[in-house]
């Protein structure tokens, strides 16, 4: 991290230009609420939302009159559904003045991003419809992050000639296994409850209850002395309380070969465990030659997708997951920008985005190279060159309280499903010596009896061990090859 130039500055401020009704905020006692208000473009991010909400949270982080922020998105299908691109792409047309136009966008997203993943009050996102882009960088690094039937969740960026950026370094690498790796690449989506069990979500919640829970956590009392994890923690369990059966996770018409769980989760993590673009697709005409008819079926079309995107945006996604692995929160969005700097100036994400947003009808991008062979390895460390001090991205001070700044692992993990390496140490432990039985049980009580995690802990045992005499133990890494 030492090699990574850091700067702070003032907080942004709203420009003249600013649509004044694009983000509705409001109070309900000790709640303080962010609505984005452009439904009919689906409540897409632009820099005069990021004006607003940004010096709003500061505000707030001041005021002892607000204890919890919740955002959420206007109108019945969107959260958000990403950053308003197609006026990037307009912009970068002008050439460098309007790339750095661009560029400034995106450093100024990154910089709420940055706010949100470091926030020193309990922050609530409602991931309620399209949450795709833009609006996960609103939501996934928040410590509360609540997951509805209507959810719709993808990570899109290699479909327009991008890179999963807001923190997809981050966050998409911390995943489970592979499955980040397979949301990058292939832009997946994830329906309803399967962005609950695959981590990306903390709660699951059905949307007719939204309304209620506004309502209780302005109720919410907190002692003044309270922790900002005594605070968190009473906000998890008040959201708990509105918590009814999970529907199950393969239960979505469009989920055809299951989701993220048994046979398929084992070929994602065999298949996307590779370093080179060319290892996975290898791997995947392998998997395509299943006994399986359901994964071969999956695998074959995998492929298709993968060959649609941007040559250039999956050498770029694969090395950043691989290397975000070992950055801090801060380092992800400063190297982040970095690449989105580098973006700007490349002719994939012209093209991508005209093809697919812009184009009436949508047309097929012509990315340049159009060949992976023809994306060299120098072409790619053009991307992760270090930014210079005079160019790193600009952060937003950070409050006294803040979060640190450094953190390498969410610090407030313990709200969502536990993740495989926290049920892999129980298996290890001497409750996995007592049966699965036992591992279930204390896992269970270690979430409080959390909605969700009984079936998640089934899976993974079911799926990541074998049994050991009475008891059952963790499989080494090449049993799964």
């Amino acid at each position: 991290m030492s090699s990574t130039p850091i700067r702070y500055g003032a907080t942004v401020k709203e420009e003249p230009r600013d649509d004044p009704d694009d983000v509705l905020f409001n109070s309900l006692y000790g709640v303080r609420t962010i609505e984005l208000n452009r439904p009919k473009k689906l409540n897409s991010l632009n820099g005069s939302m990021a004006r607003k909400i940004l010096p709003r949270l500061r505000e707030w982080e001041k005021s002892q009159m607000a204890n919890v922020i919740l955002i959420s998105g206007a109108g019945p299908k969107a959260f958000c559904a990403g950053g308003d691109v197609a006026e990037l792409a307009l912009q970068n047309k002008e050439g460098p003045e309007g790339q750095k136009k661009s560029a400034d966008y995106f450093g100024l997203e990154y910089q709420l991003d940055h706010l949100i993943a470091t926030y020193s009050k309990p922050y609530v996102a409602i991931m309620d419809g399209i949450t795709m882009g833009g609006g996960v960088g609103l939501s996934v690094h928040a410590p509360f992050r609540i997951a509805t039937e209507k959810t719709v969740f993808a990570m899109p960026e290699t479909t327009i000639g991008f890179f999963p950026d807001v923190g997809g370094s981050f966050f998409l690498s911390r995943l489970d296994g592979e499955i980040g790796t397979y949301l990058a690449l292939t832009s997946e989506r994830l329906q309803g409850v399967q962005a609950f069990y695959a981590g990306i979500a903390t709660h699951y919640l059905d949307s007719s209850v939204l309304a209620q829970l506004t309502t209780r956590l302005s109720e919410l009392v907190f002692k003044d002395y309270a922790s900002l994890s005594e605070r968190q923690q009473l906000i998890n369990s008040t959201i708990s309380e509105f918590t009814s059966s999970l529907p199950a996770r393969d239960s979505y018409e469009k989920a055809p070969y299951g989701h993220l769980s048994g046979s398929l989760r084992e070929a994602i993590d065999r298949t996307f465990k590779y370093n080179t673009v060319e290892e996975i697709l290898a791997a995947l005409r392998k998997e395509a030659e299943s006994g399986d008819e359901m994964l071969a079926q999956w695998a074959q079309a995998t492929q298709k997708t993968i060959a649609l995107r941007s040559p250039t945006s999956l050498r770029v996604a694969l090395r950043q997951l691989r290397e975000g692995k070992g950055w801090t929160i801060t380092e992800t969005f400063i190297r982040e920008h970095k690449l989105a700097v580098k973006f700007m100036e490349h002719p994939d994400f012209v093209e991508g985005v005209s093809a697919r947003l812009i184009n009436k009808p949508p047309t097929k991008p012509v990315w340049k190279p159009s060949q992976l062979a023809e994306v060299t390895t120098s072409d790619v460390d053009e991307f992760f060159k270090m930014p210079s001090p005079e160019d790193a991205l600009v952060l937003v001070d950070p409050h006294p309280e803040a979060l640190d700044q450094n953190y390498t692992e969410y610090p407030h993990a313990v709200f969502a499903l536990p993740s495989e390496k926290d049920i892999e140490k129980v298996v290890r432990s001497s409750y996995g010596r007592q049966g699965t039985k036992a591992v279930i049980d204390e896992v269970v009580q270690r979430w409080n009896h959390k909605a969700g995690v009984k079936e998640k802990v089934q899976e993974v045992i079911a799926r990541k061990t074998r049994t050991d005499g009475n008891g059952i133990a963790w499989k080494s890494q090449d049993a799964n090859l």
